[in-house]
């Protein structure tokens, strides 16, 4: 992997996550606030699974 990759991915990243807030910012709203009322453990097992699904869709796509 070359570094230019891991800022193109970076990038992309950074435009995915703008997405939501720009095109519906009071829907972006409430789902921060409702982040706020899940517990540490919820957060952790969801951001275990998303790295999952991310690995698991680089692992396709590189291989």
């Amino acid at each position: 992997m070359e570094w230019q990759d891991l800022f193109v991915a970076i990038a992309l990243v950074l435009v995915i996550e703008g997405l939501i807030p720009f095109a519906s910012p009071g829907r972006y709203r409430r789902l921060v606030e409702a982040l706020g009322s899940i517990s540490p453990r919820q957060l952790r097992v969801g951001g275990l699974i998303l790295m999952i699904v991310g690995l698991a869709l680089l692992y396709l796509v590189r291989r």
